[in-house]
């Protein structure tokens, strides 16, 4: 096995490892929206909207891993292609050395650094990596959106059967039952509704 394929196997190897990273996320985010349904039955606001936040939090690093397992995997393709016909380039042999740590890090920004480094090495680089990059940039934010932690409240609420705007600050109300009721249009949600009108 040549060099540059120890590197190959390498970057296929770190797309599985990122793919699996992605998954340990969903079941993190499973586990939270499970606490924050607890919480609410338990009435505890405050703690319900901080295992709210880890789940988006949570979901939202599980869709990074999996993109990123998307780009590394795009870029062993094209390294595949580069060893199959000969084209490997000094430049691509020097970003290569420096690979194997980076990988192994798991660390979404170096990982990303590299992957840069890697498609300026290919002329076709594609529109697609580039709309990837941005959106990424987008989830990668640490804050989790105020209205996301709402709407996930009340949907755990919905589904343990209890009514949310009891407790919630009247000028939040009207906006997240509004978005609630648009997203989550079951039978639970309509149920909940006759409910209040009763009340």
């Amino acid at each position: 096995m040549s060099n540059m394929e120890k590197h190959l196997f390498n970057l296929k190897f770190a797309a599985k490892e990122l793919q699996r990273n992605s998954k340990r996320c969903d079941k993190e985010e499973k586990a939270e929206k499970a606490k924050v349904k607890k919480a609410i039955q338990k009435g505890n606001m405050e703690v319900a909207r901080i295992h709210a936040e880890n789940a988006i939090r949570q979901k939202n690093q599980s869709i990074n891993f999996l993109r990123m397992s998307a780009r590394v995997d795009a870029v062993a393709a094209r390294v595949q292609t580069a060893v199959t016909v000969n084209q490997v380039t000094k430049s691509m042999t020097g970003v290569v050395k420096s690979m194997d740590a980076t990988l192994k890090s798991m660390n979404l920004e170096k990982i990303s650094g590299l992957m840069d480094k890697f498609e300026s090495q290919f002329e076709t680089m594609d529109v697609q990596t580039a709309h990837m990059e941005e959106t990424m940039g987008n989830t990668t934010t640490l804050t989790t959106p105020q209205n996301e932690v709402d709407t996930l409240m009340h949907k755990m609420a919905d589904e343990a059967g209890l009514d949310l705007n009891m407790e919630l600050p009247q000028s939040q109300t009207g906006s997240v039952a509004s978005t609630v009721a648009s997203s989550e249009q079951d039978e639970l949600s309509q149920r909940l509704a006759k409910l209040r009108d009763q009340v």
